[in-house]
């Protein structure tokens, strides 16, 4: 069965490749808007929903990946940045302060659907003015959930619980669980 992760991150790339090596990716086509009111939990696990079925509509006979990561601080959403103002914005909020990060994981094949979410908690350092318009001129942050990358090296995380490579864009404990949810309901039809 082919393997479609949904997505055009490169970081969600480079994870699955750590658990499957045969897959391909195709962007999904979605409409990415967070809905009000919303929790960050349901968001995460209805934008991966729609990531993984925009693209299993045109690959039937395959197994599709969609996934999605959502920043929650104090039960605010925060999404991507829209330009500078909104990056700094984002991470003079998240500066010295605990958040969440929700990544949900929807996995379409042979016509059933298997889904869940992980969550990490990450606790930022007290940052600068000038860290925060440092680490946004260096690293663009605009593709980015929280206006962030754990993995950019650079020093604005104090410390995390929970799955690293969640907080990165795709948990793989979650994911390889639900490929081999969907591939062993595959081989019983």
């Amino acid at each position: 069965m082919q393997i479609i992760l949904a997505s055009a991150s490169p970081r969600r790339r480079e994870l699955l490749a750590k658990i499957t090596e045969n897959f391909i990716v195709v962007p999904a086509t979605a409409d990415e808007q967070l809905s009000g009111g919303e929790s960050a939990r349901a968001a995460a696990r209805r934008l991966a929903r729609l990531k993984a079925g925009s693209v299993a509509k045109d690959y039937p006979g395959a197994l599709v990946i969609g996934s999605d990561t959502v920043v929650s601080l104090a039960g605010k959403i925060l999404g991507k940045p829209a330009d500078v103002r909104g990056a700094v914005q984002t991470l003079s909020e998240l500066s010295g302060r605990t958040h969440s990060v929700i990544t949900g994981v929807f996995v379409i094949a042979g016509g059933k659907s298997y889904c869940g979410e992980s969550v990490s908690r990450v606790t930022f350092n007290r940052l600068s003015q000038e860290e925060i318009a440092d680490y946004v001129d260096r690293f663009k942050p605009f593709d980015k959930a929280g206006a962030y990358g754990i993995q950019d090296g650079f020093p604005l995380v104090n410390r995390f619980e929970g799955s690293y490579e969640n907080i990165v864009g795709l948990p793989l404990e979650l994911t390889a669980e639900l490929i081999g949810k969907a591939r062993e309901q595959a081989e019983n039809l």
